[in-house]
């Protein structure tokens, strides 16, 4: 099963962990097979927020919500169930400065 984990930090952390880490956990995840993908995220002020009401378009700059945490990378990994997804958000370095919300991925029925 697919699991989505995503890595939040406060925007003073976002480069408290070294890119190279980083790296090299997804390089562990990938040569073992478990990792689909992995990216990290520009800073929170670079997003757009988009909505669609009625038919009308609105775009708002940064991110929907105001938080102490920002949405700074992913990784989507494929593990055999949530407990083992847990063990592997913890490894993934910034969890050691922010955290690592696991979320399991939701098949869309069509």
């Amino acid at each position: 099963m697919k699991y989505l984990c995503l890595v939040y930090l406060e925007k003073e952390k976002l480069r408290a962990v070294p890119d190279s880490e980083c790296m090299s956990c997804g390089d562990g995840f990938r040569k073992s097979g478990l990792m689909v993908a992995a990216e990290a995220l520009q800073p929170a002020e670079t997003a757009a927020t988009v909505r669609v009401r009625g038919g009308k378009v609105s775009v708002t700059d940064g991110p929907f919500a105001e938080t102490k945490e920002q949405l700074a990378g992913f990784y989507l990994l494929d593990a055999r169930d949530l407990n083992e997804a847990i063990q592997m958000a913890a490894k993934i370095p910034p969890a050691r400065e922010g955290s690592v919300e696991v979320r399991p991925v939701r098949e869309l029925n069509p």
